[in-house]
């Protein structure tokens, strides 16, 4: 029997029961659009995340006081765990270059004209530009003169810039933060969301000024960029910090410190291991649903088997071989799988848009990221479901007796 013809039959059959195969399908097509919707929003969740590491340079460190991680905006316990003389001592290593400390302000509003919003006010130094990748957009960034000086300057967020000024060039303009007047020094490009914060609410005022403000001895957070190796640079980082503290910790168990040192490397490795995790999770998941799905294909090839039992025997008597009958049935169950496969590809990525949609009203920069290789996957999971479980009724159907099959009711 030609293959051509084998496909033919194969076509025949599962249209003659449209409905039928349709409902067959489902458990197949809900296992692959869940391995492609959980995939794709995985993927754009890694984007996601990657970029938030991405936003703060690939040579990036970080170093919070306490023992709870914190970021800019937030208070750490222990905050007093990491002084400015520290600052200057790090500042003298060889491993690390662009030392940036940064204070919170306590500031609940800005004000200009009639105009307020609430912003979150840092006192930096030129260095958190560089190790944060900011971008200018109009007038300049924070400058050495201005530290020295402690001038009452200020760079603005793109979102604070809309809340107070709209369309209006605000350099040069006076705004107050809290009962303090700034200069408009510059205005920053569209940073979007670093750490899963609003960096666009973000202004920095020069340091000098911040201390004199806050009379604050220590510093909330301290980014740097390290030169050469990571781990030699973090193992510098972390020895001095701790003979500074007085802190005996020869086997560097980090629960003894009262600080943290973070790299941008670091959190690499982290998102490698969740992603890992979670595509172990969606893999095994999908794999009970397509294996479902499959228990339904072997079920209504059994009993397609009884119906045509007369059929077969009629094409064994007229020279159909054991194998003819074995193709024909295994080619319909991969036929129904695959084709379920593809329905449940366009059913996932449907599921994942409408997820992205939604996403993006909370997540500015979530971007919609298809997975091409769970797509493969999945397909190439439908294709063993339906040889897997095919098998079975293609056999049965394949030893029918024809005397047997032909005296059938």
């Amino acid at each position: 029997m030609l293959l051509n013809d084998t496909f033919r039959a194969a076509e025949r059959s599962l249209n003659r029961n449209k409905s039928r195969s349709l409902l067959t399908m489902l458990g197949v097509i809900i296992g692959v659009g869940s391995v492609v919707l959980m995939t794709s929003v995985g993927a754009s969740m890694e984007h996601l995340i990657l970029g938030q590491i991405s936003s703060i340079g690939a040579q990036s460190m970080v170093v919070f006081p306490g023992q709870q991680e914190g970021a800019e905006g937030t208070i750490v316990a222990g905050l007093d765990s990491l002084s400015f003389e520290d600052i200057n001592a790090l500042e003298k290593l060889s491993t690390v270059t662009s030392v940036a400390p940064a204070i919170m302000v306590g500031v609940d509003y800005a004000t200009f004209g009639r105009e307020k919003t609430e912003p979150r006010v840092i006192g930096t130094v030129p260095n958190y530009f560089q190790n944060r990748e900011v971008t200018i957009q109009r007038g300049r960034l924070l400058e050495e003169s201005d530290i020295r000086a402690a001038r009452n300057v200020v760079v603005l967020g793109s979102e604070i810039v809309d809340d107070l000024f709209g369309r209006q060039n605000p350099i040069g303009e006076r705004v107050k933060l809290g009962a303090r007047s700034y200069e408009v020094i510059g205005t920053l490009e569209s940073i979007g969301t670093q750490f899963f914060q609003n960096a666009d609410e973000f202004v920095f005022i020069p340091l000098t000024t911040a201390r004199a403000q806050n009379v604050q001895k220590y510093v909330n957070v301290v980014s740097m960029q390290s030169v050469g190796d990571f781990d030699l640079a973090q193992y510098d980082v972390e020895t001095l910090l701790r003979r500074r503290h007085g802190i005996i910790n020869p086997e560097g168990d980090s629960d003894k410190d009262d600080f943290i040192v973070r790299t941008s490397a670091q959190a690499n490795d982290i998102l490698g291991a969740v992603s890992l995790g979670l595509t172990l999770f969606i893999t095994m998941v999908a794999s009970i649903s397509l294996i479902v799905g499959g228990i339904g294909i072997m079920n209504i090839m059994l009993v397609s088997v009884t119906e045509r039992t007369r059929e077969i025997g009629l094409r064994k008597a007229v020279g159909a071989k054991r194998r003819d009958i074995l193709l024909q049935f295994l080619v319909e169950a991969i036929a129904l799988t695959m084709f379920a496969g593809i329905i449940g590809v366009a059913f996932g990525l449907g599921l994942a848009l409408l997820t992205a949609a939604i996403a993006d009203k909370f997540l500015p920069t979530y971007d919609f990221v298809i997975s091409y290789p769970s797509i493969g996957m999945a397909l190439a999971m439908a294709f063993a479901v339906g040889l897997g479980f095919g098998i079975y009724p293609a056999r049965k159907a394949a030893r029918l007796s024809p005397m047997n099959a032909l005296r059938y009711e």
